[in-house]
């Protein structure tokens, strides 16, 4: 591709990521909120199932913009979520670490 058709190209992903932003923003604030609950040892389903929820969706839209890492760390964050994490230090750790390197991946990119 010659590097005047990039330009566009780049110029329209940026465009893209700038209007997926709020959307990505509200889905690590799912994430976030179950390792709240998680720290405080009341994780409710319902968090729980809106953390794996925005995980799966933050998987697809970082793999549009080319973000493979960020894709496979979403989806083990899904995985961690899919399931009853109580006493389960090891997995809350790692939704932690997840979760924190997924918002410097977006906060990041903007």
């Amino acid at each position: 591709m010659e590097s005047s058709a990039k330009a566009p190209i780049s110029e329209a992903l940026n465009q893209l990521w700038v209007k997926f932003l709020p959307m990505m923003e509200e889905r690590l604030a799912a994430l976030e909120a179950a390792n709240r609950e998680l720290a405080a040892g009341c994780l409710s389903d319902e968090t729980r199932l809106a953390a794996a929820s925005a995980a799966h969706k933050l998987a697809g839209v970082l793999g549009t913009f080319g973000l493979a890492e960020g894709t496979a760390l979403a989806r083990e964050a899904e995985l961690a979520c899919s399931g009853d994490m109580s006493g389960d230090t090891q997995r809350k750790a790692r939704l932690e670490a997840i979760a924190g390197e997924l918002a410097r991946m977006v906060r990041g990119r903007g």
